[in-house]
């Protein structure tokens, strides 16, 4: 059977020109699989043999879910190989589905560690006015960084209180600001802003000293500095402001779609990882402070 997997990996090498890397990680899974089977040869293995081996080195070796779905991803090339040449009557691994990736949940920062970081700036400088106008804003309507960036002046109603948005796939959304935001929103066009801009003519709303757009790269190192100076644990993006701002929302009864529609979600699915937290989070509460947890 040595031969077959010699044969597969040079298949692998000249009609797929696979990296030498990804020869030797397909060679290894195949060869461990081999292993798991001392009395059988490769091309006599059974569907329950790969179900047995993949339960095997989820529970036996301890292996990530993404490393035995890598390792049947490596089944699955190796014995479609066989069956397209004719070198097995059955392919043991055509009916058993690929898992789904495991899907990490988001670190979500705490209400105090927000609070801190917006407490971070000095407004009692230019930047400091603008920076504060930016992590609220953020924080208040769970903009992407790139929609933050992105923002013009046109795009924001303070007189009513709400901005509109350009996501993915050009679709556009309203989101409500929030008196907060509002205001220091209000106090950075008025005060900080037109001196940011000088004598040039720009429509985007938050700008750099120079009178340039903001980048997204110039606001992850303002986030940098403020999440360092605010004592925060832990890296600080803007994403996990979304998250927070997503979570938070729901745990103060927030209804799902609500913050699907605020978000940009097409599908309520992707919003839904929002309520593991939460069960998480309850799951500790409750582990915690339970006199019989």
């Amino acid at each position: 059977m040595n031969k077959y997997v010699s044969e597969y990996t040079d298949y692998l090498k000249i009609e797929k020109r696979q990296s030498q890397n990804t020869l030797a990680a397909y060679r290894r899974d195949v060869s461990r699989f081999a292993k798991y089977l001392p009395n059988k040869r490769l091309d006599d293995a059974k569907i329950s043999d790969v179900r047995s081996f993949l339960v095997f080195l989820r529970n036996e070796e301890g292996l990530a879910p993404s490393s035995v779905a890598r390792c049947l991803s490596s089944l699955k090339s190796f014995y479609e190989y066989l069956s397209v040449e004719n070198l097995i009557s059955e392919n043991p691994t055509e009916t058993i589905a690929s898992p789904r990736p495991w899907r990490k949940l988001p670190n979500v920062m705490s209400v105090e560690e927000v609070d801190a970081l917006i407490a971070a700036p000095d407004i009692n400088t230019l930047a400091g006015i603008r920076d504060l106008a930016m992590l609220e804003l953020i924080y208040a309507t769970g903009l992407r960084v790139s929609e933050l960036v992105s923002l013009k002046m046109s795009a924001v109603d303070l007189e009513v209180g709400y901005l509109r948005s350009l996501g993915k796939g050009s679709k556009e959304r309203v989101v409500p600001i929030g008196d907060v935001a509002k205001t220091a929103i209000e106090s950075y066009v008025n005060n900080a802003r037109p001196l940011f801009q000088k004598k040039r003519r720009s429509g985007d709303l938050f700008l750099t000293r120079r009178g340039n757009a903001m980048t997204r790269q110039g606001f992850w190192k303002i986030l940098k500095k403020y999440s360092i100076k605010a004592k925060i644990e832990g890296a600080v993006s803007p994403h996990a402001l979304r998250h927070a701002f997503a979570t938070h929302l729901l745990e103060r009864g927030a209804d799902l779609r609500s913050v699907q529609m605020m978000l940009g979600h097409s599908d309520i699915s992707t919003t839904q990882i929002y309520t593991h937290v939460l069960r998480q989070r309850m799951r500790e509460v409750h582990e915690r402070f339970h006199p019989r947890a």
